[in-house]
Parts: structure tokens; sequence; C-alpha cells
């Protein structure tokens, strides 16, 4: 069992449960560095997309080997594991479940052998012909009767991983994983930047829609991939641009060059730029806290109070918070202190913990409320738990009025490529309007900015936008909704397996010779060593 960390999560309060990341990936090709550690620097910038499990996975050439586990990226790392991890290209992976249960089994990079050594991958998004796949993965493991194929974990990952490996011609001759790519890639609908590898070249490859981001970075001794610029930054690699919609890239020795496996169709997430993304990151161009102090400001102009002091549900709500402070002419300050260590956790809360609710994660400034008349920012409102209690605990220490102003529309669609939101019975916005919102909050007034606003806050066309939460116009068609959901392909009795207690590495294993079986590269299977 990992040890815990002391942190805050919606395991402690399930009810204060918001949109939940997406995942974060990384990769990096560069003989003469040690790509495990920058590789870990880069899933560190990335820890806000994903908290439950971490994993990376290097080649040196010759071989490949895994070393993933649940927790944090801090958790799971240390001198010794990523000393242990040499070579010159490594791929990284911090993950959100989207599919497949938050399990050992279902972290990522994702491993499998090839007929010409083997592949790890890692996915940030989420597939919507999951059932499809699954099929296709059957069909070929009946056609090779190989273990190449067979899938132990439940995640939409996995299968993809199976299909480039398992991949052959008409006379049944295995596929390299570059040729595999441009047969696999188009099959695969949905939500996905992925970043894989082989044992000699690095792979990127992003959805015709170009749903999450991804972008590339250049070393002075190599090449770097990853969610967002902020990973480049930390790691001192300089932006060259955004992986393309449709496109793959592959880096090895020989240089980088580009294919296109789809046409590019943008429809970049608008929630990226709402919540998603780093402030300090830049998205199609836009960086992301300029977006989003620029929707405080709009939000302003659409929604003004009559207010002595703006204040930010921290720390989403306060680039808009300023903003809105700047266009309003009302004083910002800060009214809430937030506990830095809010994040994943393995202690199990007492009842009367729970009950203490929001105050684990936010504390009232009382001399600075008290008496005043509060605009709270925030960046969106799911359930609206966090802000009922939030604006009951507002009260409680001496606001006389507290006028609650969001910088994104009303949530009123599930989202099925990468943000875990509650299901649509569960989102407030569905059933209420946003006046009888306000009265459940407790609020004084209650307001929203516009889609319109919110979008051209992103200086990104709307038409290129991902807007299904907040209009239900989703970028590409939808299968019944039996055949979509985080636990579609999971056991109906799941039970044990690790329950993500054990940490691993992975390298591919020669079969028997001669009764003899080794640990090397090259061939045969996924067996997985464990020390606890």
């Amino acid at each position: 069992m990992p040890r815990g960390d002391g942190r805050l999560s919606h395991d402690l309060l399930p009810a204060e449960k918001g949109p939940q990341d997406a995942c974060g990936v990384f990769g990096v090709w560069a003989p003469g560095e040690e790509v495990a550690k920058l590789t870990y620097f880069g899933l560190y910038a990335l820890q806000h997309r994903g908290q439950e499990s971490a994993g990376i996975a290097v080649s040196n050439g010759s071989q490949i080997l895994v070393f993933k586990d649940m927790g944090l990226v801090s958790q799971v790392f240390d001198e010794t594991s990523l000393g242990s991890l040499r070579g010159h290209i490594a791929v990284g992976h911090a993950r959100y479940s989207t599919t497949g249960a938050s399990v050992w089994e279902n972290a990522q990079p994702t491993f499998r052998a090839t007929g010409h050594g083997s592949i790890a991958l890692g996915h940030n998004g989420n597939l919507v012909n999951t059932v499809e796949l699954a099929e296709l993965v059957a069909e070929r493991s009946t056609e090779n009767s190989g273990r190449a194929t067979r899938v132990a974990a439940t995640n939409d990952t996995d299968l993809v991983t199976a299909l480039l490996a398992g991949q052959t011609d008409e006379d049944g001759t295995p596929l390299t994983v570059e040729q595999a790519a441009p047969v696999v890639l188009p099959q695969v609908k949905g939500a996905f930047s992925f970043v894989f590898m082989d044992e000699h070249t690095l792979y990127a490859a992003r959805d015709a829609q170009g749903v999450r981001p991804l972008v590339l970075g250049r070393l002075e001794r190599g090449w770097v991939v990853a969610s967002e610029t902020s990973a480049l930054d930390i790691v001192g690699a300089s932006f060259i641009r955004e992986v393309e919609p449709g496109e793959m890239i592959a880096v090895d020795e020989d240089g980088l060059r580009s294919t296109r496996f789809a046409e590019a169709k943008p429809k970049g997430c608008v929630f990226e730029y709402v919540y998603l993304a780093r402030p300090d990151t830049d998205i199609a161009g836009r960086n992301v806290y300029l977006s989003r102090v620029e929707m405080g400001r709009k939000l302003a102009a659409e929604a003004p109070a009559e207010a002595d002091l703006v204040i930010a549900t921290p720390e989403s709500g306060t680039p808009a918070a300023i903003g809105y402070a700047e266009a309003s002419g009302i004083p910002y300050g800060s009214g809430l202190v937030k506990n830095s260590y809010v994040g994943r956790t393995f202690i199990q809360p007492s009842q009367t913990i729970r009950q203490l609710g929001i105050r684990l994660k936010l504390n009232p400034l009382k001399e600075v409320i008290s008496g005043k008349r509060l605009v709270v920012v925030d960046d969106s409102i799911v359930r609206g738990n966090t802000q009922r209690a939030l604006v009951r605990m507002l009260r409680e220490a001496g606001a006389a009025e507290v006028h609650v102003r969001i910088s994104s529309p009303p949530i009123k669609w599930p989202c099925f490529f990468g943000i875990d939101f509650a299901n649509r019975a569960e989102l407030i916005a569905n059933g209420l309007s946003v006046e009888e919102i306000g009265k459940s909050l407790g609020a004084d007034s209650l307001a929203y900015i516009s889609l319109d606003g919110m979008t051209e806050a992103t200086t990104i066309a709307k038409p290129q936008l991902c807007r299904a939460c907040f209009d239900g116009e989703y970028p590409m068609p939808l299968p019944d909704p039996e055949l979509l959901g985080k636990h579609l392909r999971e056991p109906e009795a799941p039970g044990g397996g690790t329950g993500g207690a054990a940490r691993s590495t992975e390298q591919p294993s020669v079969p028997d010779v001669d009764g003899v079986g080794t640990l090397t590269a090259g061939v045969g299977g996924t067996d997985a060593l464990r020390r606890p």
C-alpha cells in the first residue's frame, strides 16, 4: 500500500467532487540525456491532469522497461527507481481514469510485445468506440492465437496498444509499430493524444479533432512531446509547434518525420481554457491565464454586481476574479485561504472529518470579508455542493451579501472525451434555471458568463472548439448510451487483483527455449516483475 501523503481529495469529500482532469502524457527522445528524470519532471508539471497513478517507460535501444504504480508522481518514483530506467527514449503518464477502474492493471504506459520488439503507450483523452476496438482485438487474438493481443487491463488505451502490437500484413507477417499506426489510428474514434515508443523510435499522434492538447518541443540534444507547454518549460525545451489534429510524428536517429492519418477537423476542448490546463500553458497560440482573465472581464460586463470586494474560489477562480475586478472597478482581495495540500489520499476519513466539509479545503479570512458585499468568482458549477457550502461559510464569517459569478456557462451535458463530470442527472444546471440554482446555493445572486463570451475570451473561433458540455453539440457521432461509460469493460463483480497496491517493473520476456526462460528484450509476451 503506498504511503499516505496527508493530502485531501474527493475520496474524503465525495460530495465536493468537481470536474476531474484528463491525463498527462510526456515523451522524450534524447541520446546522452537522463530521459527518465526529464520525464519525471515533465510529469511533475502535468500532475494536475491526473493523480491516480503514474508510470514511465524507457528504451535503451534493445529493450523497454516500464515502471508504474498507483499514486502521485513523487510517490511512485525515487532516485533508485529513476536510476534503474536508463536509455535514450522515454514516455510517461499521469492518470485520472475516464475508462477503466483506478487499479494498477490500468496504470500507464501500457505495454505489449510485438513481432519486432515491444511497444509502450500513454494516452490522454477518452475513446467512444471501445466496444468496437475490443471486438477487433478479440478477432486479432483468434487469428493470431498469440500473446501480443491479449488484454489484461480494462481501459481503452490497452486495446489500442494491443492493436498496434498485433497487426500483420496479408501474409501474416507482423508489422512494425510505424507500419501498424496508419492502419490502427483511423479506426480509433474519440479524443486521443497518444505518446508511444518502440525500442528505437518515439511517436506521438493526435485525433482528427485535436480535442486534447499535444505539443512538440526541442532540446539541445533531442525532442520532447507533452500535453502542455508548461511541461516543456520545466525540462528546458523550446516550444516548436502543436502536434496537428490527425497527425502522427516519429523521432529517431534519422530525425523527425510527420505523416497524416486523418483530415484535420479542429475541435479543441474549451474546458482546457476554463479549468483543465495550467494557467502558464499556451494552447493553439493562446495563453490560458490571459483567457481566464478575459473571461472575468467579460463576466463583469455581462453580469455586474454592486459589491465591496471581489474574491476568488482559489486557485481555479483566481484569474477570472482578477479580470472581474479590473473590469468592474471593485477591489480584488483574498477572502479565502486554501489548504495547499489538496490532492490524493490513502487515509479513510471518519464521519466527523466528513462533516467538516469544505473547511478542510478552504477557510475564510473573517477580518477581510466581515460586513462586506462580496462577488465570489469560480470557474464552474457541477453539482453545486461546494458552492452551497461556501456561501454558507462566508455568511457565517460575516459577509453582508454573497453574489456568485461563474466564468463558464452552465454545465448541462456529460463529457465523453476525457473529463469525468457527474452524470447528467447529477448536474445541477440540467434541471434548474439560473435563478433556481442561485436560491439553492443560498446566494444573493448568481450569474454565468455567456457561451459566446467564454469562447471569445479564448480568441479561438467558436466552430473550432468543443463546447459539448455546455451546449450538447458533440464534435463527433456517439454510440448508444449503453456503449459508453467509465466501467464499460469492468467485470460485473470485480474483485481480486492488486487493487493498486503493487509496484511493478515490466519488460518483454523471451518464451522458454529448451526449458529455460529469460528476461530480455525483443520478442515475446507481457510478463511483469513485481516487488512490494
